[in-house]
């Protein structure tokens, strides 16, 4: 059965991108375009992984991460936080709210395939 990773960015773009990436990988891929659609998200399709960007409308990625997060209905599931935010500030923030592990854009595809699996626990 196919592991199923939820993408969250308001960019379309970036989105496609994320999708190419993950391409070659068997994985069933579901997508919210904010903060608030995540947690919707994340509670209805339970996904194995989020991967999510920052900075967002209507609820950042670090509120709906700690969101998901408090929500004994999805706090189990591992975050990966996406973003142009690479400052320190950004890092502490990052992970105080709870994500698993922190990637910068550009996206090194190799990098984040190798956080994805090791989180997964999946074998390339």
């Amino acid at each position: 059965m196919a592991r199923k990773i939820l993408l969250v960015d308001d960019s379309a773009t970036v989105l496609m991108m994320e999708r190419m990436i993950l391409a070659s990988e068997r994985f069933q891929i579901v997508t919210a375009a904010n903060g608030e659609e995540a947690q919707q998200r994340a509670r209805s399709e339970q996904p194995d992984l989020i991967l999510m960007d920052i900075v967002m409308p209507k609820c950042n990625g670090i509120q709906a991460c700690q969101a998901i997060k408090r929500d004994p209905a999805t706090a189990h599931i591992p975050i990966i936080l996406v973003t142009t935010r690479g400052e320190a500030a950004s890092l502490e923030a990052g992970y105080s709210s709870g994500c698993n592990d922190y990637v910068t854009k550009p996206v090194n595809s190799a990098e984040l395939l190798g956080k994805i699996r090791n989180i997964l626990g999946v074998q390339p």
